[in-house]
């Protein structure tokens, strides 16, 4: 009888044992198919904001980086990337003077973190092709009609400065930062940049006609100027010599290299009264 009982006890005890180490892991597994069947964890990754959707509401603000709890079948949390987006583009354009042109370009924007529920909202998540391109375009197209197309080539920073700073203010209050633009090429027909080519080596060949032109007055200028010069010192010579005989003799003994002539007409001498000069 007391075999029989320690058998029963020792039965019971390891029963016991077994069922007491079984139940954590049991809800262990509960847990993991808690969490697999009904996903209440979302997680928002790095430059990324989270729009929590709750019985197809949106919430009134966007959640940061991070582990978030939902409420499953009930809620759900929508990631929206934030971080900067840099793409090459091209379109098509006519200038001023109604020349067509490709304009190669790269635009730099990102999603404004603060608002990207109301992105998510009012638009989703294809935001690029239903509001920035369109504006994009649009502002493009504005902005180079108003260049002639040669103008165009040499104001390309300006132009691309009056691009930016129209898509800044327009794209602002659509939840957009635009942080940079630039036009990396303009491409005409081959006709037109041909006609471009020749008639700026036309204005080169001209403007160097003009400078040798300018060269050739500046030099008769220069001449004329020293002729008068040496007109006037002549004249005041000349005048001084009629006023003045004795300056005659004495011009004459300045210019006398010391030799007496080899002939002379009749008996007159050289430079007489040499000894009234003073």
């Amino acid at each position: 009888m007391a075999q029989r009982r320690k058998e029963f006890e020792y039965n019971n005890t390891e029963s016991f044992n077994v069922k007491s180490m079984a139940t954590p892991v049991l809800v262990v597994l509960l847990l993991i198919m808690f969490v697999v069947l009904f996903n209440p964890i979302a997680i928002v990754g790095v430059g990324e904001r989270g729009v929590k959707v709750t019985l197809g509401k949106v919430s009134p603000e966007s959640f940061t980086e991070g582990v978030h709890f939902v409420t499953p079948f009930i809620s759900k949390i929508k990631n929206m990337d934030v971080k900067t987006q840099k793409n090459f583009m091209d379109t098509e354009v006519y200038t001023k003077d109604i020349q067509q042109a490709r304009i190669s370009y790269v635009i730099n924007y990102n999603l404004q973190p603060h608002n990207a529920h109301k992105m998510y909202r009012e638009v989703g998540v294809t935001y690029k092709d239903t509001i920035l391109m369109p504006v994009v375009e649009g502002t493009i197209k504005d902005v180079i009609g108003k260049w002639n197309a040669q103008d165009l080539v040499a104001n390309r920073e300006a132009a691309a400065t009056d691009i930016i700073g129209k898509l800044q203010k327009q794209l602002e209050s659509k939840y957009i930062n635009i942080t940079g633009f630039q036009i990396t090429e303009i491409k005409y027909s081959d006709v037109f940049e041909r006609s471009i080519e020749s008639k700026v080596t036309a204005e080169q060949e001209a403007l160097k006609a003009k400078n040798r032109t300018v060269q050739i007055q500046e030099e008769a200028k220069q001449k004329i100027i020293s002729a008068e010069a040496e007109a006037r010192s002549m004249k005041i010579r000349a005048d001084a010599l009629a006023q003045n005989k004795s300056l005659v003799q004495y011009e004459a003994v300045q210019k006398w290299n010391g030799v007496m002539p080899t002939y002379m007409l009749g008996n007159s001498m050289p430079f007489i009264g040499l000894g009234n000069i003073k």
